[in-house]
């Protein structure tokens, strides 16, 4: 089973380019050490395409190249969040309308074009006081919901998880930058995908 993970710096953790085997030392590394060991019957071929600092539009302009050539069976899917950094930093708007077009050009591409099966994690924030991103984040989330419940695609909320999951500990014990996960943070989000990958096994 050919696994694809494309997104941004939360899923690119350091992985090797260009072959993108190597996994790096996030998320993926973790979902790819359980899948197996959970499943030593079944012959898995993972890679990693993620690209730090990627927004919609940059995963778009290389899907061809690490998504369809690569013929995935089934795709995680993380983007988003630098759609909404790129405002505050570089004055690189996207309006909420433009993101979910172009999320909904990606998953055309996958669903259409790959015949891959696609599991969704939403962006997400933590309590950072630096990074007041929520009026231009929310809009966005929201999209995510609506494009996995119009679609019908497995969805990890990783917003609400996250939020659900910090009461009680150090508001950035997840992520230090409210951004990119600490070992904890990749740790829970591997968990969770790999549950959803395992439902479509």
């Amino acid at each position: 089973m050919n696994i694809l993970f494309l997104g941004d710096s939360i899923t690119d953790w350091g992985r090797s380019r260009p072959d993108g085997k190597y996994l790096g030392e996030g998320y993926v590394k973790l979902v790819a050490e359980t899948l197996r060991k959970n499943h030593p019957g079944t012959l898995f071929d993972f890679t990693n395409t993620g690209v730090s600092g990627d927004r919609t539009v940059d995963v778009i302009a290389r899907l061809d190249v690490d998504a369809i050539d690569r013929k995935p069976d089934l795709v995680v899917l993380m983007i988003g969040i630098n759609d909404v950094w790129r405002r505050y930093d570089q004055n690189l708007k996207t309006t909420a309308l433009q993101f979910e077009k172009n999320y909904g050009t990606i998953l055309d591409a996958l669903l259409i074009r790959a015949k891959a099966k696609v599991v969704l994690m939403e962006p997400f924030l933590l309590d950072a006081p630096d990074k007041p991103f929520r009026p231009d984040l929310d809009p966005k989330i929201a999209a995510v919901r609506r494009i996995a419940r119009r679609r019908r695609l497995p969805l990890i909320r990783l917003d609400d998880l996250f939020r659900e999951a910090s009461i009680g500990k150090s508001p950035l014990f997840y992520a230090g930058d409210g951004i990119h996960p600490s070992p904890e943070g990749a740790a829970f989000i591997a968990e969770r995908v790999v549950a959803e990958i395992e439902k479509l096994l």
